[in-house]
């Protein structure tokens, strides 16, 4: 069968590979592929900046953003023959630390977690693959191809939850929001907070076109400054661009007791200068927190699913910008101005 891989740390190491079917030691649930979604990690693994090949072999098969359909699965399991499943990424270290051990992977302390299509264990950008039960994920049929926004919506589903989390430590009824950065995972906790009925506030570069209208047809606000120009205090920011200056704006603006949730990566390599003094009391006179959070374990898959599921189908739509087919995978690299995401169909739905 076909697969795109990729040597990680190898940079233009990508090809479309003609491999083995997948080995019945993944799982009983054999799934036939219908899209993946391609994300910054993606770009980031293809470019040769990050990933590790499962042991004992040279090449991982890419891809972690899924979206398949069930061709066999044991009777009686969670899924069946037909169901349109998302596949889980990560997998529990097999030590397994405390965290791991409980279906917390997503915490793991040791750091010998796997994840498909990124670290040790092959992804889903193949025209099969099989999977055990547990890390398998039934969509509502109706979303068809839009499935594939799952697992992005399952990230932006744990930092609500732990926002939410921090806020209940004491009388917590948010009713404003901000969101940074309009990409797939911004528009996606901005959705999330709409559906709460939360006033949301997205904050993004671009000044025009695809973005800007996605977030007002959400029924959001959409800004283009700095937080402090968009909303006085804030009871939440979800920070999605990982870009350092607007982490600092955002912990400098939250509003007292107010939580931010940093799901952003940033790169490092560059300084900024901050009043430290000033921003340390701001937070503990306000009782302020500012909490990191990635990746998500099943709990965080089904609230998205349900997010999903609740969603008004045209405005979903409009962020899968491009499908590309499996053979065109390098076209689904070329960024446009409109992109949000991009998605490699493999087959139909």
């Amino acid at each position: 069968m076909k697969a795109l891989t990729v040597v990680p740390l190898e940079k233009n190491s990508a090809e479309l590979s003609d491999i083995e079917e997948p080995p019945e030691s993944d799982g009983p649930v054999l799934v036939e592929t219908i899209g993946v979604g391609i994300c910054g990690t993606d770009a980031e693994i293809l470019s040769g900046e990050y990933g590790w090949p499962p042991p004992g072999r040279k090449r991982l098969v890419l891809g972690h953003e899924s979206l398949g359909r069930v061709l066999d699965a044991p009777s009686g399991g969670p899924v069946a023959k037909g169901d349109l499943v998302v596949g889980i990424v990560r997998r529990p270290d097999p030590v397994p630390c405390s965290n791991c051990a409980v279906g917390e992977w997503d915490f793991c302390r040791n750091g010998k977690y796997t994840e498909r299509g990124i670290k040790e264990h092959d992804g889903y950008l193949s025209e099969r693959y099989r999977i055990t039960p547990e890390y398998v994920v039934k969509v509502d049929p109706s979303l068809g191809l839009l499935g594939v926004l799952l697992e992005p919506t399952s990230v932006v589903a744990k930092a609500w939850e732990q926002v939410d989390k921090i806020g209940h430590r004491a009388h917590w009824e948010p009713t404003k929001a901000v969101v940074t950065g309009a990409g797939p995972i911004g528009l996606l906790a901005a959705m999330i907070g709409v559906q709460r009925g939360l006033e949301v506030h997205v904050i993004d570069r671009v000044t025009s076109g695809k973005k800007p209208d996605l977030v007002r047809a959400l029924g959001a606000q959409y800004h283009t400054g700095p937080i402090e120009d968009a909303v006085d205090e804030p009871d939440v920011v979800i920070e999605c661009t990982g870009v350092s200056s607007l982490v600092l704006d955002a912990m400098e603006h939250i509003g007292p007791g107010g939580v931010v949730c940093l799901t952003g990566v940033s790169s490092g390599g560059r300084e900024l200068s901050v009043d430290e003094g000033a921003l340390n009391r701001s937070m503990v006179l306000a009782n302020e927190s500012v909490v990191g959070s990635v990746n998500a374990n099943r709990r965080h898959y089904e609230a998205g699913a349900d997010a999903l599921a609740h969603a008004e189908r045209g405005w979903l739509a409009g962020l899968v910008s491009r499908t590309v087919a499996l053979e065109r995978w390098e076209d689904a690299l070329a960024r446009t101005p409109d992109d949000v995401k991009v998605v490699v169909q493999v087959s139909d739905v």
